[in-house]
């Protein structure tokens, strides 16, 4: 359907993002494996960042950093029981006091009472609790626990079932989400619109329904490029992952990875059903004439590259996400930006989209604005880091990347530098190669600088037993959870005798007119 465009009105904003889809599915595009028709087509008329990496390879840090622009080490937000503090703006509070309406659809793991954020509306409840019961305790570094933390059953149960908890609201998500848009494009808000829309597959368990489980039957989904590695050739954290998805109790065969790896390409394939008809909804409405669509992910899957599974890592498979921004005029479609960017990009990329001065911004951001190179200038250089805090850790870790080179530094374990260029696997640990001593002084200049690792890691320390303390205390008697719930005023929906029957006839109708 054709709509002449408004080019006097602000833009709207849809933001679809995902949960743990891996950069490396994505690194031009969709891979040729995956059946995503629609994700394909909007890749297509998108600026693409080929080189994206996520701010922390874990769900809460993650997007607390994703909504901020700021890295987990200023958010406080340090992992999937951290609090995110009310008094960080984001996007959506800029975006509102600059005449947004915003709205949030789906999971985005917010700990604490405040489960808005700057969110006019929130559609939908979490997945997952609001409260600090998912503290890791670093005062017992090696401890699993076993209510919460992941194991590998995702993966030796992996494959295709009617419906499972995350497909269930997934379904709910679309569905809302869908049902705002219509509502939008009634024009009874005049403002323009920040949609976000957040799916939580393809995050495991790797479990999917049945006619996108068919869609993969024959098709050559590659093996993990590095197979398990034996003990003595791991690094001390990925030994340590190995403990925290407690591996030995699992024997996980070739078969267990194929099909933990073809759900995870069918859950793709769902999502990119509803991500179809969320954009189908935006095209029939004429919404899609001045709407720009981000497409985005929290964090990676490692999918058993080097026997590991989700995140918390920095490889590759963890690390790099996919993003995209599609504008309504066609800017950049199909161009691909190859420097090193940061999801933590997306923040101030939007406030150029919507107008918002520097000047008004409060915290200066930790990402920065796409727009330049998005309107075609050269990149700049820049160092693009991510942190990680959590289970599975001992010490505070950050990666820095730059150019061609990944440095991994945590005070616990040797240091870690790879040239992505000649070794994109990350088999090859150039740190004690004097070839390459110059590029290891350099970065460990950037950390000296930027970092203050033991005040960091004292921090951490005593925000995870606050809130342990807090936590055990909330437990006992009376118990009152902080999971947002989303309400629905009955008396003003569809038909009521205090309204008139014509008027409510003819202002829900899209389009206005009957063709």
């Amino acid at each position: 359907m054709s709509h002449a465009p408004e080019p006097s009105r602000p833009p709207n904003i849809l933001i679809l993002m995902v949960d743990q889809l891996t950069g490396t599915f994505w690194q031009d595009g969709p891979a040729a494996f995956l059946d995503v028709p629609h994700l394909r087509a909007l890749h297509e008329r998108s600026v693409n960042c080929s080189s994206c990496y996520t701010p922390s390879p874990l769900c809460t840090p993650a997007r607390a950093s994703f909504v901020t622009g700021l890295l987990p080490s200023t958010t406080t937000v340090y992992d999937n029981a951290a609090e995110f503090p009310s008094n960080l703006p984001t996007y959506a509070h800029y975006l509102r006091r600059a005449g947004w309406y915003t709205a949030l659809s789906g999971k985005m793991h917010f700990v604490g009472a405040d489960q808005l954020h700057g969110f006019e509306d929130r559609l939908t409840t979490d997945i997952y609790p609001a409260d600090f019961g998912w503290t890791p305790d670093w005062q017992r570094p090696l401890e699993r626990v076993d209510w919460w933390y992941h194991n590998l059953s995702s993966v030796t149960e992996a494959g295709v079932a009617h419906t499972s908890n995350q497909l269930e609201y997934d379904d709910e998500v679309a569905y809302h989400a869908n049902a705002r848009l219509l509502q939008l494009a009634r024009r009874q808000d005049e403002r323009p619109f920040c949609l976000t829309v957040s799916f939580t597959h393809p995050h495991d368990p790797y479990t999917c329904r049945p006619e996108q489980w068919a869609r993969y039957d024959g098709v050559d989904i590659p093996a993990p490029n590095t197979q398990e590695l034996d003990a003595a050739e791991r690094d001390p954290h990925t030994q340590r992952l190995y403990g925290a998805v407690d591996a030995e109790r699992f024997t996980v065969t070739d078969a267990h990875v194929a099909a933990a790896r073809r759900a995870y390409c069918a859950n793709i394939s769902y999502l990119d059903d509803k991500i179809g008809e969320l954009l189908s909804t935006l095209e029939a409405t004429g919404l899609g004439d001045n709407t720009v669509v981000v497409f985005c992910a929290d964090h990676g899957d490692m999918l058993g590259e080097r026997g590991l599974w989700y995140k918390m890592n920095f490889f590759e498979g963890a690390a790099r996400v996919p993003l995209s921004i599609a504008f309504p005029d066609g800017r950049g479609a199909g161009r691909s930006l190859d420097a090193p960017t940061s999801a933590m990009d997306v923040v101030p990329t939007l406030l150029d989209i919507a107008g918002v001065k520097s000047e008004d911004v409060v915290i200066p951001f930790d990402g920065r604005s796409l727009m330049p190179m998005i309107n075609g200038a050269a990149p700049t250089e820049r160092v693009v880091a991510v942190e990680y805090m959590a289970e599975g850790s001992v010490s505070s870790m950050v990666m820095l990347r730059e150019g061609n080179y990944k440095y991994i530094y945590c005070a616990a374990d040797p240091e870690q530098l790879f040239d992505l260029a000649s070794d994109p696997a990350e088999r090859d640990n150039l740190a004690t190669d004097p070839a390459c001593s110059d590029v290891l002084k350099h970065f460990q200049s950037l950390l000296e600088c930027g970092w203050n690792l033991d005040a960091l890691d004292a921090d951490v320390r005593e925000n995870q037993q606050r809130r342990i303390l807090c936590y055990e205390a909330l437990r006992e008697g009376r118990y009152t959870p902080w999971d947002h719930e989303p309400r629905q005023t009955a008396p003003d929906r569809f038909m009521r005798n205090h309204l008139d029957l014509n008027e409510v006839e003819a202002g829900s109708r899209v389009p206005a007119q009957v063709s």
